[in-house]
């Protein structure tokens, strides 16, 4: 389980992150683009990431991660179960997701994984 402000202070983490509203939600940005959101409502993260890394991410259990449901899954949008989620694994999506929206600038200068 990965709690709330446990994936806040994760994605915040990261160089020249930003946290902001989003509708309902709250939006973790890079170069002004959503790299994550989170749903503190229903205890859910989303993250953008690419197809690859998307297929392999949910290839572990769908009850932890699992594509949007909609045009936006398609896209790479992921959806992140906090309630069953154990956090290297969070941290390791919220990474890929970092690194596909950062500029390549930004992104070489921390670790992938």
């Amino acid at each position: 389980m990965v709690s709330i402000e446990a994936f806040r202070k994760i994605a915040l983490s990261f160089p020249e992150t930003m946290e902001a509203p989003h509708f309902e939600n709250t939006a973790f940005k890079v170069n002004k683009k959503i790299f994550a959101t989170l749903n503190i409502k229903e205890n859910r993260a989303t993250v953008k990431l690419s197809e690859k890394e998307q297929d392999l991410f949910c290839l572990y259990d769908k009850q932890v991660m699992y594509p949007v449901p909609n045009k936006w899954g398609d896209q790479g949008w992921t959806h992140i179960n906090l309630k069953t989620i154990k956090r290297e694994m969070c941290a390791d999506a919220l990474a890929a997701a970092f690194h596909e929206v950062a500029s390549i600038k930004l992104s070489s200068a921390i670790k992938k994984k």
